[in-house]
């Protein structure tokens, strides 16, 4: 802390700190110190939301940059829960075997798996004969997937990803299956009919493939979806 150009104090001396001064100096030296020895990559706590600030899942904590989440692993509070988890585990018995101690219950910790390229897909535009309805069919080939594993499908928000800069005019549809790396189709962002027989998948396990429909609502559907005593997909054809 610079002590000797502070308000107020002589050439060559040492003016007086105040609280509010010590208390930032201390978080820099906190903030320094742990940039040496944390690595953020590998602490189980650390998040970074959809914002851009950073999270510590431990004690329900938001932060601003990195800075201030390292100093509060520093702190009193982020120090007790550790505690405190730590010994919660070791009365329940709960270690893990890959050394990675303390997650949070409900996350689930990454597999290292092998990726092999992505599956081939072919996207063809459907249409309901009845209710005129727009959709997507889609086709996608797993001929090398792990045994008893059944693709896997989500629709992600554009806040959610972090790929391309958000826009809310369109979403992502999701498709994993092990060993393949994670696909992902951009979409417009409307509402998807998850109607019995308007959105639904089958894999095909002697082919190895896998598909998916959807179809879109109407602009009578999205629009009055949430009246009360309408019910959906009624009106007019």
């Amino acid at each position: 802390m610079d002590y000797q150009n502070r308000a107020g104090s002589k050439f060559g001396g040492g003016g007086v700190a105040s609280q509010s001064a010590t208390n930032a100096d201390r978080r820099e030296r906190l903030r320094k110190l742990a940039l040496e020895t944390i690595d953020l990559d590998k602490d189980p706590y650390f998040f970074k939301n959809h914002v851009g600030s950073f999270e510590c899942r431990l004690c329900l904590t938001v932060h601003q940059n990195d800075g201030s989440y390292l100093a509060h692993t520093q702190g009193r509070k982020h120090q007790t829960n550790l505690a405190r988890r730590a010994a919660k585990e070791q009365r329940e018995g709960k270690r893990d075997d890959a050394g990675q101690q303390g997650l949070l219950a409900g996350v689930q910790v990454k597999k290292n798996t092998l990726k092999i390229g992505r599956p081939g897909y072919r996207i063809t535009k459907v249409r309901d004969a009845v209710t005129r309805q727009n959709g997507l069919l889609f086709q996608f080939q797993f001929p090398d997937i792990a045994t008893g594993i059944i693709p896997r499908v989500r629709f992600m928000s554009a806040y959610e990803q972090r790929v391309e800069e958000a826009d809310p005019s369109y979403q992502y549809f999701i498709v994993s299956g092990e060993p393949y790396e994670t696909v992902a189709v951009k979409l417009q962002a409307r509402e998807v009919d998850r109607r019995e027989g308007k959105f639904w998948t089958w894999f095909d396990e002697d082919n190895k493939e896998f598909w998916c429909q959807l179809l879109f609502k109407t602009d009578r559907d999205e629009r009055f979806s949430a009246v009360p005593g309408l019910a959906p997909g009624t009106g007019r054809k």
